[in-house]
């Protein structure tokens, strides 16, 4: 019997409901909705019992969208939501009449690989706003493609130790790109060396290219990388539902994942990887 798995990254959107700007002129099967009522039934086909919804725009909106989802469906466990975190007397008020009122907020996230700062999240005020995340116990999700990105982190894990942090797609390493790989794993050793943040195992076959040809052997080695950087303590799983649509079905996403994970680590490992550890960072 497969061992269960919490999928820590999916989204879920209603372009009638929510505005979504990074979808504006989107041609791609992305440009739609996309419900937890779609989803649910393949969560099964792979073992995954639980989900938390990571947001999908920098804005409330969207947030308030995820929290009336997870009331809904008993199988979302979590939020990682958006807060503006360039307010940190907004984040607090937000954070006080909300969180306090909502037990899935879990963590935040805000999409700063869309900023045109790439030391966006070293600001000032965003720096007060994440010590007041930490205060609270909220988790901070990066999502970065750039080096600035991850040295953010880095500054951000030593400043704030009390606040965890985790990377999205291991911080999506440039699996076509042997270069590019050198400079990733670098780059991931050194954030490896702060035990407050985690790596995200998620997100990798876009990442191959947008094909439906990719297998475990293309993404094998970053998350082989992860686990022995991180440690079996500090890595999970998330499917990135929709949009690891762009290279196939979510079903084989998971299957993929799950596959290198069994045959690296023993059982025990194997359940802190696919459960224990997104069940402890999220407080679930």
């Amino acid at each position: 019997m497969d061992l269960s798995i919490i999928d820590t990254h999916l989204h879920i959107w209603n372009l009638d409901k929510v505005h979504y700007s990074w979808l504006q002129g989107d041609t791609s099967i992305l440009a739609r909705n996309y419900l937890p009522s779609e989803i649910h039934p393949s969560l099964s086909k792979v073992n995954v019992t639980k989900a938390v919804l990571v947001q999908a725009e920098n804005h409330w909106e969207d947030t308030q969208f995820m929290l009336a989802a997870a009331e809904n469906n008993d199988w979302v466990k979590g939020v990682v939501g958006w807060l503006p975190l360039l307010d940190p007397n907004e984040t607090q008020r937000i954070i006080e009449t909300e969180f306090k009122n909502n037990p899935y907020l879990k963590g935040v996230r805000h999409l700063i690989h869309n900023e045109p700062d790439d030391k966006w999240l070293l600001q000032d005020t965003v720096m007060e706003s994440l010590k007041m995340l930490a205060h609270y116990q909220l988790t901070y999700d990066i999502v970065g493609v750039k080096e600035a990105h991850i040295q953010s982190a880095i500054k951000i894990a030593d400043t704030i130790p009390s606040l965890s942090l985790v990377l999205d797609h291991l911080y999506n390493p440039p699996l076509s790109n042997p270069n590019g790989m050198d400079q990733w794993r670098v780059q991931m050793k050194e954030a490896s060396q702060y035990k407050n943040i985690f790596a995200k195992i998620s997100g990798l076959g876009t990442q191959v290219g947008p094909v439906e040809t990719w297998t475990g052997q293309d993404v094998q080695p970053a998350v082989e990388y992860a686990l022995e950087l991180f440690g079996v303590d500090r890595c999970f799983c998330g499917g990135d539902w929709p949009v690891s649509l762009l290279a196939g079905s979510y079903e084989k996403t998971i299957q993929i994942y799950r596959s290198i994970i069994e045959n690296s680590l023993s059982i025990v490992d194997q359940e802190k990887v696919f459960n224990i550890n997104a069940s402890l960072f999220y407080k679930l």
